[in-house]
């Protein structure tokens, strides 16, 4: 077992002590304690003023608007290495530098796509709400789309920092940073994340129970040895189906599809209220005219054929609801960047492998590869929450209805696992609640009503006892 690292830094670069009449500790490096199995390799501290902060986002992410009254903060960056990993994982803790802004929480927060976590604006923004916050760029960097400085060499290290080895080791970096720089521990610890930050939320809860009270995870990207490969099924069906319908025509079923059933639920808001309700047949559409880029197209059955497989999904996963945009993931010729990705750096290991070419048989086989190579690494998706419920730990999970690059059934089928395994839906919504939100986009977006402060609802379920029957919107 490896010995807690300290850091090798002189007396004149550790903070002052905290003194209960200084509310201000010094923004400087200090000692931090290794998490078991790795090893501080350098601290750095920087201290930045209040007011309203501009921070541009790791692109294509859009760049966030300005936040208004951020009080100042200090920024200390722990960098870990993993002997044997080879890697050099940045952990950045963004704490209010006057002691009286903090409220004694600690907030971690995730990242989307192939970004484990964003130094920007959600520490800002967590820190203007009195957290100290975290992120981690699991030794990635910070590029949510690029995985070639790293996947094409990785022997496994740094796919278990992004998995979750990378969020354990910031929960734990960033309550000892916050107890060292401030004095005093934290009282309350949440996780907030949404994507791939709603996956990490949940590997964290199966995985290591006991870093965070309350575990916020909006659209999560669970199962995803399954999911990463699943969501490549539209380009397989345009490929075997040697149909390559528009985004017009798509967009036109998806438009016909809400108007079919948006009256299920007794209101007329063009939303779906229940996507499993609507059992609109694509074909219904075959012949209806429609005008793209000035061109008019008439409907084919072909088209409507392929657009009602792309719905039911493959055997092996679930398809996008009735009512998401399919053109983000079947856009013919453009599969979904994070499928694609994973088939080519990760199952096949050839950046080169064509996506687009795929047969069914062949989709098949890269399936069950992902499965059976990396289930165990990034599936998570273990029902078993039991050490979780014992800690005391609360799950906030919400999914949009019309997600159009997760799947929200697949939310739906990891709840209906734990209820299985643990005792009924009574038992589950002691501890975990999931809320499916019509007409909402992946992680925010669309017609629905939008999520308003979830966080503040677990906040209010862990430290009050008040458990969310509804999220508003």
């Amino acid at each position: 077992m490896l010995m807690a690292a300290i850091v090798p830094l002189s007396a004149a670069l550790l903070p002052a002590a905290a003194d209960a009449a200084d509310s201000r500790p010094r923004c400087a490096p200090l000692t931090v304690a290794a998490p078991p199995g790795a090893e501080v390799e350098a601290v750095t501290a920087v201290a930045h003023a209040g007011g309203t902060v501009t921070v541009p986002a790791p692109p294509p992410l859009p760049q966030p608007p300005p936040i208004t009254g951020v009080p100042a903060r200090c920024e200390i960056t722990v960098t870990l290495t993993h002997p044997g990993a080879h890697d050099h994982v940045q952990v950045r803790i963004a704490l209010p530098q006057d002691r009286r802004d903090w409220t004694g929480r600690f907030q971690a927060t995730g990242g989307s796509a192939y970004l484990a976590g964003d130094f920007g604006a959600p520490l800002v923004t967590a820190v203007k709400a009195g957290y100290v916050a975290a992120a981690t760029d699991a030794g990635i960097g910070q590029s949510p789309l690029d995985v070639s400085g790293w996947a094409p060499t990785d022997d496994g290290a740094l796919l278990a920092n992004f998995a979750d080895r990378s969020v354990h080791d910031m929960a734990i970096v960033g309550k000892d940073v916050a107890r060292s720089f401030y004095g005093s521990p934290v009282r309350y610890s949440y996780w907030n994340g949404c994507s791939t930050g709603g996956r990490q939320g949940f590997a964290e809860a199966q995985r290591h129970p006991k870093d965070f009270q309350g575990i916020l995870a909006g659209a999560p990207a669970t199962s995803w040895d399954r999911f990463a490969v699943a969501t490549l099924w539209p380009q397989v069906v345009f490929n075997e189906e040697k149909t390559y319908p528009t985004v017009c025509e798509l967009e036109a079923f998806t438009t016909a599809a809400v108007k079919a059933c948006d009256r299920l639920d007794g209101v007329a808001d063009g939303i779906i209220d229940d996507p499993r309700d609507c059992h609109w047949d694509a074909r219904r559409l075959i012949g209806t005219k429609v005008v793209c880029d000035g061109r008019e197209i008439t409907i084919s059955p072909a088209v409507a054929d392929v657009v009602n497989k792309i719905w039911a999904g493959p055997k092996l996963w679930y398809g996008p609801n009735k009512g998401a945009s399919l053109s983000a993931l079947a856009n013919a010729g453009t599969p979904f960047f994070v499928a694609d990705t994973w088939v080519r750096y990760f199952v096949e290991r050839d950046p080169a492998f064509d996506t687009t070419t795929l047969t069914y048989r062949e989709f098949a086989r890269l399936f069950q590869q992902s499965q059976d190579r990396f289930h165990d690494v990034i599936g998570t998706d273990d029902p078993n929450l039991f050490a979780f419920r014992a800690a005391g730990g609360k799950l906030l999970s919400w999914h949009g209805q019309a997600d159009e690059l997760i799947p929200t059934r697949g939310s739906v089928d990891y709840r209906q696992r734990v209820e299985r395994l643990m005792g009924g839906a009574h038992r589950v919504d002691d501890f975990y609640r999931l809320f499916l939100l019509p007409g909402v986009t992946h992680c925010g977006g669309g017609s629905g009503p939008q999520p308003v402060d979830p966080l503040g609802a677990l906040v209010r379920w862990v430290e009050k006892g008040h458990a969310p029957t509804t999220i508003t919107g």
